[in-house]
């Protein structure tokens, strides 16, 4: 007898996204995005922040164009928003004018859904999602897991063959988001009927584990598939057991190491002056760097201990990691960071030399730093406006961006006291303030 093959519901292939900044500058976002979706299984994207998961989302959808490659559903092109797919958004996206019962009512009548009809799929939608009694209440009279929870309610209501979720419990506090997910895991594992497959977006590792069947990782600049990892654990997952943390681990190596995988630790690659630093503030990478003098002792610290010890997700923790790997402050590879002498020196100094440990590493490893450190001591003033600086970062970053990483730089070179900034003139320069 002949075995065939698993029909996928959604396929990518080789999807790129481009963003135009201007007439002759691009932006890409992604390249190259292959995976399959296949029927009653949840899937988890998970990356770090700005690596275009949520666009990803929104391509599949059918709410934003590719630039290239193809996505089909059902084996046809995707061109559009299409019937079988439904979506949940972060911030609730609920009409503030209508009822609960209106606004999971919204997609079916958007479908020509009769109005009967409509009404008892609504109904059953509320009771199942666990707002029973809550029908005639608007918005504004729900709390935020209530209202994602009309937000869910809407989605499943017509009842799709692809339910995607754009971090759908990160507005939440940690409480609630537990209790929704759980209560979303029991609605799915319980329904005898066929299962909507879930394409769930999210930085939070140990949400991508709880959930997921499988988790696809993205890495950054542009966003890219670097691995996928099957999680073979049955429902409920204990966050305790040895399997689950080891599947937590194996996912920080992939997100610390994506090329190689290495297990030595390496220097980090030179970056360019165009580079998309995150943001990460003084306090916050000095704050880290003592934390890890003091659980190192020699050895490298394990990120999700260290992630658990002070309960930060991927997008708190892994920008703090990534700047003092650039610093050269510490390494980080296989899911463990260590400082290097250089970070051992820095946890142990005065705050004068802490800025001139400071100083000397952003000049050597942070081209930006050393472009404006350079532009002012040639000008005669000693002074540049920052429209200047941001004009020339603008041929590598998006507006917006280019704002963004400036901001930084300008807070970490005031720290070093390598330049000033006054915010009056919009100038930066080489004089101590008053």
């Amino acid at each position: 007898m002949l075995a065939f093959k698993k029909k996928p519901i959604v396929e990518l292939k080789r999807v790129r996204k481009v963003f135009k900044k201007e007439e002759e500058q691009e932006l890409l976002v992604l390249d190259n995005i292959n995976f399959r979706i296949y029927e009653s299984e949840i899937i988890a994207l998970l990356g770090r922040s700005g690596c275009g998961k949520s666009t990803l989302l929104r391509i599949i959808a059918g709410l934003l164009n590719a630039s290239g490659g193809q996505v089909f559903y059902r084996g046809n092109l995707v061109q559009g928003p299409a019937q079988g797919i439904a979506m949940v958004f972060q911030h609730f996206a609920l009409m503030p004018w209508l009822t609960v019962l209106q606004n999971v009512e919204l997609g079916l009548e958007a479908n020509g859904t009769p109005k009967q009809e409509r009404r008892q799929r609504a109904l059953k939608a509320i009771d199942m999602i666990g707002l029973d009694g809550f029908e005639s209440a608007f918005p504004k009279e729900l709390s935020g897991g209530m209202r994602q929870r009309v937000g869910i309610a809407r989605a499943l209501v017509v009842n799709p063959d692809l339910l995607l979720m754009d971090e759908p419990f990160s507005a939440l506090d940690v409480l609630t988001a537990d209790n929704l997910r759980s209560d979303l895991l029991d609605l799915w594992h319980g329904d005898s009927e066929k299962k909507s497959s879930i394409l769930l977006v999210t930085h939070n590792i140990e949400e991508a584990i709880v959930m997921a069947d499988r988790v696809i990782i993205l890495d950054t600049n542009p966003g890219h598939v670097i691995a996928e990892l099957k999680i073979p654990l049955a429902h409920p997952r204990d966050h305790q057991s040895q399997e689950f943390l080891k599947l937590v681990d194996q996912v920080y190596t992939y997100m610390t190491s994506p090329s190689a995988f290495a297990t030595a630790f390496e220097a980090p690659e030179v970056i360019d002056l165009g580079y998309r630093f995150p943001d990460a503030s003084i306090s916050e990478l000095s704050g880290l760097v003592e934390t890890l003098a003091e659980l190192q002792k020699d050895q490298a610290v394990d990120l999700p201990l260290l992630a658990s010890e002070f309960s930060l997700d991927i997008d708190d923790l892994l920008p703090l990691t990534e700047v003092l790997d650039i610093l050269r402050l510490a390494t980080e590879a296989s899911g463990d960071i260590k400082l290097t002498e250089a970070g051992k020196a820095f946890a142990e100094a005065d705050i004068l030399d802490r800025k001139k440990i400071f100083a000397e590493h952003l000049l050597k490893h942070v081209p930006l730093v050393k472009y404006i450190y350079d532009a002012l001591h040639e000008k005669e003033n000693h002074r540049v406006a920052k429209k200047h600086i941001l004009e020339h970062l603008e041929g590598y970053l998006s507006a917006s961006d280019a704002r963004r990483v400036l901001k930084v730089i300008i807070e970490w070179g005031r720290y070093a006291e390598l330049f000033a900034y006054d915010d009056k003139s919009g100038e930066l320069n080489l004089e101590n303030p008053e």
